[in-house]
């Protein structure tokens, strides 16, 4: 008798392991350096400062990966997951660094003890299991791909198309960038087409390289200071001091990880379909407790709380590569670029519009995982389900259509009303309990694996 690997664990030959890993991590770290720049701008930190949070974020980052991928009895769900950080968390980093008396110290006490708060509620999560069906789960994983798709489109363009002191953007939507997003669309799309095996998985990222030399050439990757930066950099723990615990501070950082916990409690069900590795309520146990310990690394290293990145679970899908160690490559990547800042200042040159295809073509896979486990659910015989999908994806939709909707709203609400996500999440979860009752573990596990044979077919 053989015993057949998984292709979660299979483990790939070294050089398209480090390849494939690379693609994971120039698809997540425009949006893995996003929120340092964002505080960095709002707190007005000088460069120095700038610098060693963003290389921070990157180790962190590569470290909640590893232990996520690898995992052991305790932590880990042992999935091919990037973990970068959760954006519900900016409004409340803010806050605290704002008052006087905490400043980052105060940040970072708020955030290690909220993976402190995450770690010993994550077995209460894992036993809420039977709350998330696939038309929970389906409904989530649509709108988590519909909202990146504007994230997508920006990008395309040039970027955000207001800048940060409120003005209009005049670059946004040059026909020069639009022309190079399409090129690069094509260029995916054409090696997905003709070419096989190990290039066809790489198709992404040969889209990528190639808008990278063309920005190069147009002289829209500025190297001015590539030899003032240094190789090598080591990430020091408490470098802005020993952390500061303020109750209120600690509260809304506790908040913004249960948005955390149940944003990836939707993503480890769905990626646990699309792999063929369905989670379990002890997987599920583990999976949220690294998340918590992710938010202790992130506070004692000088970065943020992590969460699973939903743009990774995209790539996932369109290269076909379920394996758990490309994930772990592109974890070691991350923990180099946060140790060699010159690597890092390289890539972090890239304009926007070089990543615009990319995004767009993987958002749209994450979009299309929540359809093709739609089509599990019973829309024939219980019209309750359209209405559960129906609202939920209208209710997730408004902060992404309408900003300033619930702007009345007490500043608190803003970790659960600024995410689409959680929105949809509660929604659908409460609108399922309400029309379908409480369903068995049996059935739980039953509707798990029509999903998850519905993705291999």
């Amino acid at each position: 008798m053989t015993n057949t690997v998984h292709p979660v664990d299979q483990r790939l030959p070294l050089a398209q392991t480090l390849i494939l890993g690379f693609q994971h991590v120039l698809v997540m770290y425009s949006a893995c350096i996003i929120v340092p720049l964002i505080l960095g701008a709002a707190l007005q930190l000088p460069k120095d400062q700038l610098t060693l949070i963003i290389n921070a974020d990157l180790f962190a980052a590569g470290l909640a990966t590893l232990v996520q991928c690898a995992g052991n009895r305790f932590f880990g769900i042992r999935l091919p997951i990037m973990m970068g950080v959760t954006f519900a968390s900016v409004t409340p980093m803010i806050a605290i660094a704002l008052n006087p008396s905490l400043g980052l110290p105060g940040v970072y006490g708020a955030i290690i003890a909220s993976g402190l708060f995450g770690i010993l509620f994550a077995p209460l999560m894992g036993r809420l299991l039977r709350f998330f069906p696939p038309v929970v789960t389906g409904t989530v994983l649509l709108v988590i791909g519909i909202s990146l798709m504007r994230v997508g489109i920006d990008w395309s363009a040039g970027g955000n198309p207001v800048l940060a002191n409120g003005s209009p953007n005049p670059d946004y939507g040059k026909p020069a960038y639009l022309a190079i997003s399409l090129l690069q669309l094509i260029l995916i799309l054409g090696i997905n087409r003709f070419a096989k095996g190990f290039l066809a998985n790489i198709a992404v990222l040969l889209g990528v390289l190639a808008g990278f030399f063309i920005a190069l050439f147009r002289g829209d990757i500025a190297l001015d200071g590539l030899q003032q930066t240094p190789w090598l950099a080591t990430i020091t723990p408490f470098a802005f001091g020993m952390p500061k615990f303020d109750v209120v501070a600690v509260v809304s950082m506790c908040l913004v990880m249960l948005v955390t916990m149940v944003e990836s409690t939707g993503m480890f069900l769905a990626l646990g379909k699309m792999v063929d590795r369905p989670t379990t309520r002890e997987r599920l146990a583990r999976g949220l407790r690294s998340d918590g310990l992710g938010a202790i690394l992130g506070g004692v290293f000088n970065a943020f709380p992590y969460t699973s990145f939903s743009q990774n679970i995209g790539l996932v899908t369109i290269t076909g590569v379920r394996s758990r160690y490309v994930c772990m490559a592109g974890a070691m990547i991350l923990i180099g670029l946060g140790l060699f800042p010159k690597l890092a200042w390289i890539v972090a040159s890239t304009p926007q519009y070089v990543l615009g295809a990319a995004g767009m073509v993987m958002f749209g896979m994450v979009t299309l995982m929540g359809v093709r486990i739609l089509a599990t659910v019973d829309f024939e015989q219980s019209r309750s389900n359209l209405l559960i999908v129906a609202t939920s994806v209208g209710i997730g939709m408004i902060p992404m259509v309408s900003p300033q909707y619930f702007h009345h709203l007490p500043d608190w609400c803003r970790v659960f009303t600024e995410s689409g996500i959680v929105l949809s999440v509660c929604s659908a979860m409460l609108l399922n309990l309400l029309f379908n009752g409480l369903g068995t573990a049996d059935e739980a596990r039953a509707q798990a694996a029509r999903s998850a044979a519905l993705g291999d077919s």
